[in-house]
């Protein structure tokens, strides 16, 4: 059994959470589809932002370069780390010549990715995030389950009890608008009283030296009102050529993403305002040895919408904790494996192979296609399930020998008669959630050489 499947145990024990996880996600991709249908040139953008993002990432030096000298010139500082410990020591040297100690912070994904929080938390720095769902995962003491979606497992009956613990809110209240004003008064202080204020980058545009970030909660907007400091970091994938790239990636964001027409903050970041700093910080970790990797260096055209998660069956119904590295689903396989197969080759049995990630992904980042290629390398890293490696062996041994297998096929309807217990019990992994097929009367094979098909 892989990593994931016994992980995976705990959650689908609660029937009614799995249900209702999986019905709350399936509502976005539905809004998905119905925005995505809603714009009739829906495909041509996606094939505009896969090829866009292919040239992008086939020059992703020269862009780069153009952005730090626009940057530069535009009066903001920019730095450079080659992993994750250069990027954290880099935002808390920042931190430390301004002498701050209290930070708030935008969602994201490439703090997780670095460990930053902590990292900082360790360091005497109250690093506050500011996203409602990431603020309740940090009162919780755990990571995100859903890369957009960060608290999307949790029930409001559960934020109530974090939030009397945490903040004082009325006993036994878990009205959402009377938890989310709440959340609102407490986030407030945080802002008024922070001195350095840090966002993620959706996206960094090359030919103007600007960033974008993306938020629905305007928190990003409010973080980088008060505070002189402003840290932005972003992994160097997310750089675009100019405004019109820009265009395209915006119309598709969140509409996969939440369903949405646009963000509804999408802010840009130009200049500092007198008296203020902005510091970008461009991290590599790893990427370089992704754009050197040609069955996998599509995964760098990530937009970090979710979609794929939120049409995936498997982590529908299994949970984001399920999945051992940060980023669950079909984009977390995808990157554990490149992060580390070894380490991560465990999720790589939690896909259908639907193909489903593949269809919906603005950028039509080929998902599906990729995890199957992992798959194929599992026997060469000695992480193939010898169970599975011994059923496939015996049912190649069988299909190769075709008098066999008709027998095989036409014994198979003798299962009718047995005991349940003799069908489904611990031998039966496959039919713990699952009945066995009825087995037709008459074959197709039989029918056909008789030419009642054809």
């Amino acid at each position: 059994m892989s990593t994931h499947a016994k992980a995976a145990a705990k959650f689908i024990a609660d029937r009614k959470r799995t249900a209702w996880h999986d019905n709350a996600l399936f509502f976005v991709r539905e809004k998905r589809d119905k925005m995505a249908k809603s714009v009739p040139e829906w495909e041509e953008l996606r094939e505009a932002a896969s090829q866009m993002k292919r040239h992008t990432l086939s020059r992703l030096a020269d862009y780069l370069e153009e952005f730090e000298r626009n940057a530069v010139a535009n009066g903001m500082i920019v730095h450079w780390a080659e992993d994750a410990e250069e990027l954290n020591r880099t935002v808390y040297g920042i931190i430390e010549k301004h002498g701050g100690k209290n930070l708030v912070k935008s969602k994201s994904m490439l703090a997780e990715e670095c460990g930053l929080s902590p990292y900082l938390e360790s360091k005497g720095i109250d690093a506050v995030e500011t996203d409602l769902g990431e603020r309740i995962m940090q009162f919780m003491g755990t990571p995100p389950s859903h890369i957009v979606l960060p608290a999307i497992h949790v029930k409001r009956e559960e934020v109530g009890k974090v939030f009397e613990e945490k903040i004082g809110t009325e006993k036994n209240n878990s009205d959402p608008t009377y938890l989310t004003h709440a959340a609102r008064l407490h986030l407030r202080e945080k802002f008024l009283n922070a001195d350095i204020s840090m966002t993620g980058v959706n996206f960094a545009v090359a030919s103007e030296g600007s960033f974008v970030v993306c938020t629905n909660e305007g928190n990003a907007d409010m973080g980088t009102s008060f505070p002189d400091i402003h840290i932005a970091i972003m992994g160097m994938e997310k750089v675009v050529p100019d405004y019109e790239a820009l265009s395209i990636y915006t119309r598709l964001l969140a509409r996969s993403a939440t369903g949405q027409p646009i963000t509804t903050y999408t802010s840009h970041y130009r200049k500092p305002a007198p008296g203020k700093e902005i510091h970008i910080v461009i991290v590599d970790n790893g990427r370089s040895d992704v754009i050197r990797n040609e069955n996998h260096r599509n995964m760098l055209k990530c937009l970090r919408c979710g979609a794929c998660m939120n049409t995936c069956p498997v982590y529908r119904r299994t949970g984001g904790y399920s999945y051992s590295y940060f980023i669950p689903g079909p984009l977390g396989i995808n990157l554990g494996m490149l992060k580390s197969p070894e380490k991560y080759s465990g999720n790589v049995s939690a896909c259908s192979l639907c193909h489903s990630c593949s269809n919906v992904c603005p950028a039509k980042i080929d998902l599906a296609e990729q995890i199957y290629l992992w798959r194929q390398d599992l026997d060469s890293l000695h992480k193939a399930d010898p169970m599975k490696k011994f059923m496939v062996k015996r049912m190649k041994w069988i299909m190769n020998r075709p008098s066999l297998f008709y027998a095989a096929v036409k014994s198979g309807k003798i299962l009718k008669y047995f005991p349940r217990f003799l069908i489904y019990n611990k031998l039966n992994a496959w039919g713990k959630s699952r009945e066995i097929p009825r087995f037709a009367s008459r074959s197709f094979n039989s029918m056909w050489k008789k030419g009642e098909v054809k």
